[in-house]
């Protein structure tokens, strides 16, 4: 039987790669683990911008992460 609380959920989906890493950074200061998915389509098609870069984190922590970019969005606004 799977744990629930082991799934991976998207939490930030951008084409913009500095995004994905500013957001990262953030979570972790904040206790959040989380991965990126996709980090190397920028290589591999050879620009800074691409599609479908993905930040993950755990199930358990999808709401305390939503809160937290949802401030940081605030704040460039």
């Amino acid at each position: 039987m799977k744990n629930s609380q082991n799934l991976l959920v998207t939490v930030l989906d951008t084409s913009f790669f500095h995004e994905i890493q500013m957001a990262k950074s953030l979570l972790e200061r904040n206790n959040i683990v989380c991965y990126i998915f996709n980090e190397n389509m920028g290589v591999m098609i050879g620009t800074a911008i691409s599609e479908g870069h993905k930040l993950k984190v755990n199930k358990s922590d999808v709401e305390k992460a939503k809160a937290i970019l949802e401030k940081m969005n605030e704040n460039d606004n």
